[in-house]
């Protein structure tokens, strides 16, 4: 090696080990200024270190409550088969243009998907919901329009997927409410049922259901609202408000409370766009349990009636002038009625039902429809002044308005001229009343409205709608129901019909403020079938 190499290598090592001797410096001086600034002992701050917690303490609840309450919610689908063979080719119309709306919902009854049969089989229609197993022998609660007038109910468990066929026990338009029963030849899971007047508004809500047809779908948010009235629901539908997701499918379904109680079964929705918008409601448990009781025990429900017809929402300043600050206010007192054998009159003011006191008009048809049929109630008054005690009979709710479609609840029957009528509409009607006309917003004269439409008749092929208001058919003015008779039976198959309806189409499109409009539509009378 030369001596030039030799003096190469000897700095290339001097290099390397100051490198060596500047790194172990600067280390030890790290370690030395870190630990100078903590005392020996001593913690560096005075924060407390965070501790992670357990899972479990986060998703248990909602976790086992899903578990537990998905094998006691079912599935249901009903169909509907309808035999003409023109139907086959039948599409469904389009739902009306609801892009103009100022911010109105729309209140939605739940429906599942519609699904076409092939081409070479009859048209049917499937519609789907959800139940709830509130009996072990296989009883199950869910919404009336989810089975209503279905030709077949089919129920699928959650636990094993088997599909039953269910048999229909009973309903009760006035709650929307149908109780079902299958044979599953075992005991089934049942879930617990809760009370539903011990909700508060901002308790946790869960709903388990199948929205769209997807099974045991469950979701979660809180009671947004209690006593909700709402527009076009019946006289005992006062519901709970939840922005837990229901969609359609979900109506039947239960909804739940924390613990995993049913508490109301989920019936409709208020959305512009037909899904979920964050606004769902549920009929409260303890109204479906009083309506469930009465049908497994005598297969319908009996409420009490006295046959007044109350101002729904009086104003402050004529309570005041009639008397009260409070009180159900009596328009009008049905002839015969036990309120009328009692003595009571139209502006009369009731403010107790036996001692109890009354605020509002719904206080007092919740009292009388829940009291027996039959028994003795005392009803304190207050009229020209002066304070009365009557004593009022309660009445059969239905026997009480049998005269009145509107309340019964009958359908009056499609117009006919006898079992041998060469034409039939497919549509009910009945004579319009001044109840119909006050509930409508329909100042016009005459008419009769219709009240169902059955699907695939050439009712409903020519476009009409129920509410609609019959005014004239080829040109032949209608006044009453027996003026469609008349001219319903002069017609034969192959002739041309034209129809003149008065429709409100802002009740079409959510609005509240009636817009009544003339509609003609017309068509050619099919063959006999």
């Amino acid at each position: 090696m030369s001596m030039f190499d030799k003096i190469r290598q000897q700095k290339l090592l001097s290099f390397t080990l100051l490198l060596f001797t500047l790194s172990v410096g600067i280390l030890i001086g790290t370690l030395i200024s870190t630990g100078v600034r903590a005392e020996k002992g001593q913690a560096a701050t005075d924060a407390t270190p965070l501790a992670i917690p357990n899972p479990q303490q986060l998703s248990t609840a909602f976790t086992q409550l899903a578990k537990r309450l998905e094998p006691s919610v079912v599935n249901i689908t009903s169909k509907y088969g309808i035999d003409e063979e023109k139907q086959m080719s039948r599409r469904r119309r389009p739902a009306p243009n609801q892009e103009d709306e100022e911010g109105m919902d729309f209140f939605h009854r739940f429906f599942g998907p519609f699904r076409d049969f092939p081409q070479q089989m009859p048209f049917r229609r499937r519609s789907g919901g959800s139940g709830v197993i509130v009996d072990a022998n296989g009883y199950i609660l869910t919404n009336n329009h989810v089975v209503e007038e279905a030709d077949q109910i089919k129920v699928k468990l959650n636990g094993d997927q088997k599909e039953y066929d269910a048999k229909l026990i009973g309903t009760d338009r006035e709650t929307d409410l149908a109780i079902l029963k299958i044979e599953a030849g075992r005991k089934l899971p049942v879930a617990k049922i809760g009370n539903s007047d011990a909700v508060q508004v901002g308790d946790w809500a869960v709903a388990i259901g199948s929205p769209f047809g997807l099974e045991a779908t469950v979701t979660a948010g809180i009671i947004s609202a209690k006593e909700r009235d709402l527009l076009g629901a019946e006289q005992f539908q006062h519901f709970l408000q939840t922005d837990a997701a229901i969609n359609p499918g979900n109506s039947g379904g239960p909804l739940l409370n924390i613990n995993g109680e049913v508490i109301g079964v989920n019936t409709a929705i208020a959305t512009a766009s037909g899904g979920y918008q964050g606004v769902g409601f549920a009929l409260p448990i303890n109204t479906a349990v009083k309506v469930y009781n009465q049908i497994i025990r005598s297969g319908r429900v009996t409420r009490g009636s006295i046959g007044v017809q109350l101002l729904p929402r009086p104003d402050e300043a004529l309570l005041k002038v009639y008397g009260s600050s409070y009180g159900a206010f009596v328009q009008s007192v049905e002839p015969g009625s036990p309120a009328d054998k009692a003595g009571l009159k139209a502006e009369d003011l009731i403010l107790a039902f036996d001692g109890k006191k009354i605020e509002s008009s719904d206080d007092l048809v919740n009292m009388v429809a829940d009291s027996e049929v039959g028994r003795t109630a005392t009803l304190t008054i207050i009229r020209g002044g002066q304070k009365k005690e009557l004593l009022v009979t309660i009445g059969d709710r239905v026997k009480v308005w049998a005269s009145n479609p509107r309340i019964s609840g009958r359908e009056a029957e499609e117009p006919s001229s006898g079992e041998d009528a060469q034409a039939k509409f497919g549509l009910y009607v009945r004579n319009l009343g001044e109840a119909d006309r006050e509930d409508l917003g329909y100042e016009g004269e005459g008419g009769a409205l219709i009240t169902k439409v059955d699907p695939g008749t050439f009712a409903e092929d020519i476009g009409l709608l129920p509410n609609d208001i019959v005014v004239s058919i080829n040109r032949q003015p209608v006044k009453t129901v027996d003026d469609i008779r008349r001219i319903q039976s002069s017609l034969r198959p192959g002739d041309a019909v034209a129809f003149r309806v008065e429709r409100n189409l802002a009740a079409l499109r959510g609005r509240r403020s009636p817009q009544w409009t003339s509609v003609y539509v017309a068509g050619t009378l099919p063959p006999k079938d």
